[in-house]
C-alpha cells in the first residue's frame, strides 16, 4: 500500500519539528531549546540553514527524527497553509497538536504495513477499520485534535498490532522449522536489554524485539526476517550486512539512528540513510 503521504516533506511544512519540540544539549544536540522556540538554524522559508552539516555541527538528533508526514499534513491541510508567523494567535495551538498528529501518522504507518502482511489476513478487516478511524482523526479541526484521547486510541490499535506480530512470527517459526528441522536457539523477549550485545550473524528470525534496547549492539550479518521491531532502540546499532528485508514495523527513524552500509538489506519502503557508509 502507498505510504508516500507518511513520508516527511520538509518543503511543505512550517518547520514544526524545529519549533514545537524541545531538545537538550547532549550527544544528539549541540544546544538546549525549549518547546515553542524556533531553532536558531531555522530560516524564513522554514527550512534548515545547516541541513547538509547537521551531524558535523552536533545536531545528530535532527537527522534521526522523522515525523511520518505529520508536519506537512498539519501545515497544508489542518491549517490550510496559514503558518505560525502569519497567524501568531494560532502558533501555540499548532505546536500543541503537532505531537498528536505525529502519533496518528505513526499508527497509520504501522496499520498500513499490517495490511500488506498475508499472515495477518484473518484480521485485515479489523485493521482496515482501525486505519480508516485513524485517518479520520487526522482530518479533525485543531480544537478536536487537541481533545483526542490518544492513549486510549493507541491502546486499541496496539491490541491489533500485537495480534499481527503473533500471527506473522508464528508463521515464520513454522516455516523455519519445516525447512531446517527442529532446533533450539536463544530467544529474546519484548523490551529485552541488549545494549552492546554481541549478536553478529545471529539467527533472530521471528523474534519479538518490541521495545528492545539494542543500543550499540553488534548485529552485523544477523537475520531479522519477520522479527517484530516496533519501538526497538537502534541508536548506534551496527547493522552492516544485516537482513531486515521482511522485518515488521521498522521505521525510518530507527534506521537513521543506526549504523549500516550498502550490504544492509532493507525493506522496500525504507530509504537507506545518507550518512551510512558505502
Amino acid at each position: 500500500m502507498n505510504r508516500q503521504h507518511l513520508r516527511a516533506k520538509c518543503e511543505e511544512c512550517f518547520g514544526l519539528c524545529c519549533v514545537a519540540l524541545p531538545f537538550a544539549a547532549s550527544v544528539d544536540f549541540a544546544v538546549d531549546k525549549q518547546a515553542g522556540t524556533p531553532c536558531s538554524n531555522l530560516q524564513l522559508n522554514f527550512l534548515c540553514g545547516v541541513h547538509n552539516s547537521l551531524r558535523q555541527r552536533g545536531f545528530r538528533g535532527c537527522t534521526v527524527y522523522d515525523c511520518f508526514g505529520a508536519g506537512q499534513k498539519l501545515s497544508q491541510e489542518t491549517y490550510a497553509g496559514r503558518d505560525w508567523r502569519q497567524v501568531p494567535e494560532s502558533a501555540q495551538q499548532m505546536f500543541d497538536v503537532f505531537p498528536i498528529m505525529w502519533q496518528l501518522h505513526e499508527l497509520l504507518w504501522y496499520l498500513t504495513e499490517a495490511l500488506t502482511l498475508q499472515s495477518a489476513h484473518s484480521i485485515h478487516s479489523a485493521l482496515r477499520t482501525a486505519l480508516y478511524e485513524t485517518e479520520g482523526f487526522t482530518n479533525l479541526e485543531p480544537e478536536s485534535l487537541a481533545k483526542l484521547d490518544m492513549p486510549a486510541h493507541r491502546a486499541r490499535v496496539n491490541v491489533l498490532l500485537l495480534q499481527v506480530s503473533e500471527l506473522v512470527r508464528a508463521d515464520a517459526v513454522r516455516i523455519d522449522k519445516s525447512t531446517k528441522g527442529r532446533h533450539k536457539r536463544k530467544s529474546y523477549g519484548r523490551g529485552a536489554d541488549l545494549i552492546g550485545a554481541k549478536l553478529k550473524e545471529a539467527d533472530l528470525k521471528g523474534e519479538n524485539l518490541r521495545g528492545a534496547y539494542l543500543i550499540a549492539a553488534d548485529l552485523r550479518g544477523a537475520d531479522l526476517s519477520w522479527a517484530d521491531l516496533i519501538g526497538a532502540d537502534f541508536r548506534d546499532t551496527d547493522l552492516r550486512g544485516t537482513d531486515l528485508t521482511t522485518s515488521i514495523f521498522l521505521t525510518q527513524a530507527q534506521l537513521n539512528a543506526a549504523k549500516g552500509d550498502a550490504s544492509t538489506k532493507l525493506p522496500s519502503h525504507i530509504t537507506r540513510p545518507t550518512h551510512w557508509t558505502a
